[in-house]
């Protein structure tokens, strides 16, 4: 046999073809499913055709339907219903109201005849297939047996205990209801609220032994006990999901409850009883663990290894002081997690460890405070600098350290950065396990607390001020070495995806601890000028060592603090040397001047534009120390101006040169103003000869350039500003200059055809002249009668009406010429 195509190919069509038409099939028979469906719902169809009793009314074929709001099931459902609430009313009001017209006898056989009735009804209907009206009738049974077990506690047994009786009685209504449901299974009502009603007999029960939390807490575990076992081994669709519910509210109550009995337990010996109570709420949760199935494995196990450490650290804690309760449960956790590994299935294995983790992570949480207040504590130095350095480190904080918990913050953070690494090992371990993904999360979350634990030391300590400044500047450089050479990542199987993050949380953590120390050296001049040259020092190290492979942000965030440092340590000197703020501008200046330099040298590197960026701010900041001297602010602005003017001869840096020229000409404004002097010629004309030569250099190298983008902004920096002066100048050197350089401007512009020199020379000119003859007008205006105004407005109406086209004509012309010029 010959094929047309390959065999692997016509292999592959007929795989295709077979999988189009097996969709097909799947789909005709989802439709044919519903079809049938809906024929078994929809009720019989009337007769059509011409034979139909309606066919002469409505025509052939067209029955008339009238719509249906309900369907007969849901009907049948409402009416069985309403009559089983009404039975069970009507016999409730029997056994309240009129219990008491018959004798014993009577009672007790009527009572007991319609509850033997309304329970033995129910199989009689299941066999007849009446399987709704059978519920409906089950559950007035079930209500009757209620009221069975009221009526012969109120006869029979009136003296004995209301809870003790309810308890039994509960129970036994429970056994009876669950018999009944497993014989009749087809009911649904009968097991669930044997369930429900399982739920009192042992609370009710430990509130008639005498109310007591903890026997209280003992009944709630052996409720959830029962729950759970109904949630394994029982049967039907609404009995096993309740039964999940139940045991889970009665199990976090008895683990609530036991908790805080451990809690507030005196001694070991008070301990103990709530530690037996949770060591059982454990046992049942591991059991359900073990037996549930893998999805529903994990909430388990985490609820069973919450109440292992809740007794075993509530056993423990009583035999320590208050300092030291958080670690003993951080230690119960460790411990937990080193024997979570003994052959337990992996669902069970994480809910175990989940467990040890928020317990370890609630022990971080405890152990921030001393943390934040470390930080943020020298914050208060701002206020007192250079008051002198303090015998202790506590006392340049916010706040005291006093507490007495906060002596164990370090012991738990470091315990917890252990439990991060051997975390971040063994997921290293097994690159394949789903843990591989938090494999540096975990690794970050230990350096962090490694870095929190060290830096709380000083204060919990109560370190000399000397020592705590030295250990902050320790740990900062220790930070930035992780930064820079992440070596703690360099066994991992995929470097840069740990290394990188490493490297930035390291960075972070040396920033945190930079801004801490420097703040907390504020205290004294000598340890404020030691610490900021150490910084800048080692950031500028950390910014040349910077490992490639730990990307630009490292290097480029260690210049910008380098700056900053060397800037702080810049201004420091001079403060130190009593120097005038003015004076302090020069010193700050050196900064931005070494970093434009520095820059230049390492053009192209991720360095280059923090160094730009932070020195220009650095420039900033002398020209606001320079304010308040106008002399002094003039010289930084030209010096900042030079510096700039240096960097545009690079060409990619091209555009600084706009910058340069703005910082010259405002150095000149600010010499001027200190000079006294009020023409606004002497501070606009300098602009103006700058920006015409720029202008005529541009439009040599590009004669296509608009005469308004070369000369519009030269000439209208000083001929508009003189213009404003010269309207309100009384005498005539002013209006004279101006109005020759604006007619200079205006037949240079005409006869070189440039727009922008004719338009803004003829109209200064123009506005000159006006300025000049507006004492003269106003004279003959006065002098005029006051009807003529009007009258020679109205003739100039008119004139300008009647040759309306020719102006026209006319403007158009003048625009066009004026739209030639360039």
């Amino acid at each position: 046999m010959e094929n047309a195509l390959p065999p692997a190919e016509e292999l592959a069509v007929l795989d295709h073809e077979l999988g189009l038409l097996e969709a097909r099939r799947a789909q005709l028979l989802t439709r044919r499913a519903w079809l049938l469906s809906a024929v078994r719902q929809a009720p019989p169809a009337a007769p059509h055709g011409p034979f139909s009793p309606y066919a002469g009314a409505f025509g052939a074929g067209q029955v008339p339907r009238a719509p249906q709001d309900a369907s007969p099931r849901g009907a049948q459902n409402v009416l069985l219903a309403l009559g089983g609430v009404l039975l069970t009313v009507a016999a409730i009001a029997f056994t309240l109201v009129s219990w008491g017209h018959l004798g014993i006898g009577g009672r007790s056989a009527v009572l007991g005849a319609v509850t033997a009735l309304a329970l033995v009804a129910p199989v009689l209907l299941l066999r007849r297939g009446l399987v709704s009206t059978a519920e409906s009738v089950a559950a007035l049974g079930l209500a009757l047996t209620v009221l069975d077990a009221y009526a012969l506690h109120r006869v029979a047994l009136p003296g004995t205990d209301p809870l003790g009786y309810a308890a039994i009685g509960s129970a036994a209504l429970a056994a009876l209801w669950a018999a009944y449901g497993l014989g009749l299974g087809r009911l649904r009502v009968p097991l669930p609220a044997a369930l429900i009603t399982a739920q009192f007999p042992f609370l009710l029960w430990s509130l008639a032994a005498g109310p007591g939390p903890l026997s209280f807490a003992w009944a709630l575990s052996a409720t959830a006990a029962l729950d759970v076992a109904v949630a394994l081994w029982g049967t039907g669709r609404a009995v096993r999901p309740l039964a999940y519910a139940g045991a889970w509210l009665t199990g976090a109550g008895a683990l609530l409850g036991g908790g805080v009995l451990s809690l507030a337990a005196g001694g070991p010996a008070d301990a103990l009883r709530p530690g037996v109570l949770l060591v059982a709420v454990a046992a049942l949760a591991l059991s359900a663990a073990r037996r549930a199935p893998a999805p529903h494995a994990v909430a388990p196990s985490a609820a069973a290894g919450l109440a292992a450490l809740a007794a075993g650290g509530g056993v423990a804690r009583p035999a320590v002081t208050d300092t030291w309760a958080v670690p003993v449960y951080v230690l119960c956790a460790v411990a937990l997690l080193a024997v979570v590994r003994a052959g337990l299935p992996r669902p069970v294995t994480a809910g175990l460890a989940g467990a040890s983790g928020a317990v370890l992570a609630a022990g971080a949480l405890w152990a921030l405070p001393p943390v934040a207040i470390g930080l943020l504590g020298p914050a208060a130095q701002a206020e007192r600098v250079w008051s002198g350095a303090p015998a202790g480190v506590r006392e340049a904080l916010l706040s005291g350290l006093s507490r007495p918990w906060t002596a164990a913050a370090p012991l738990v953070l470091l315990t917890v950065a252990a439990v991060s690494v051997a975390a971040a090992a063994a997921a290293a371990r097994r690159p394949a396990a789903p843990g591989h993904t938090w494999r540096a999360p975990a690794a970050c979350a230990a350096l962090v607390l490694a870095w929190a634990a060290a830096h709380t030391v000083p204060a919990v300590r109560d370190f000399g001020y000397p020592a705590a400044v030295t250990l902050h500047l320790f740990l900062t450089a220790g930070s930035l070495a992780l930064a820079v050479r992440p070596v703690l990542a360099k066994a991992a199987t995929a470097p840069h995806a740990l290394r990188a993050p490493l490297a930035l949380t390291a960075l972070a953590c040396a920033l945190a601890s930079a801004l801490s120390v420097s703040l907390l050296s504020l205290a004294a001049q000598t340890a404020t000028l030691t610490v900021l040259g150490v910084l800048a020092a080692l950031f500028g190290a950390a910014a040349v060592t910077a490992a490639p492979s730990g990307g630009a942000v490292t290097p480029a965030v260690c210049a910008a603090a380098a700056v900053v440092y060397a800037t702080g340590l810049t201004g420091a000197t001079a403060a130190a040397l009593s120097l005038a703020p003015h004076q302090a501008a020069w010193a700050v200046l050196t900064v931005p001047a070494a970093t434009a330099a520095l820059a230049a040298r390492v053009r192209g590197h991720a360095t280059a534009l923090p160094l730009e960026v932070t020195g220009a701010a650095a420039a900033l900041l002398a020209a606001g120390l320079a304010a308040g001297h106008a002399p002094a602010l003039a010289s930084v602005l030209a010096l900042c101006g030079v510096i700039a003017a240096g960097t545009a001869v690079r060409a990619d840096r091209r555009p600084v040169g706009y910058a340069a020229l703005v910082l010259f000409v405002l150095a000149g404004w600010v010499r001027l103003a200190a000079s006294d002097v009020a023409v606004p010629e002497a501070y606009t004309l300098p602009v103006t000869v700058a920006a015409l030569a720029v202008g005529a250099l541009r439009r040599r190298r590009d004669p296509r350039a608009s005469s308004w983008t070369a000369y519009g902004p030269g000439l209208a920096a000083t001929l508009l500003p003189s213009l404003v002066a010269a309207w309100g100048d009384e005498h005539w050197l002013r209006p004279l200059l101006l109005g020759a350089a604006a007619l200079a401007v205006t037949l240079t512009g005409a006869g070189r055809r440039l727009q922008a020199l004719l338009v803004l020379g003829s109209v200064v000119l123009a506005l000159d002249a006006l300025h000049e003859l507006a004492p003269y007008v106003a004279q003959v205006v006065g002098a005029l009668p006051r009807w003529l105004p009007p009258a020679l407005a109205g003739l100039l109406l008119l004139t300008v009406g009647a040759t309306y086209e020719q102006r026209l004509r006319d403007a158009r012309r003048l625009r066009e010429t004026l739209g030639r010029m360039r």
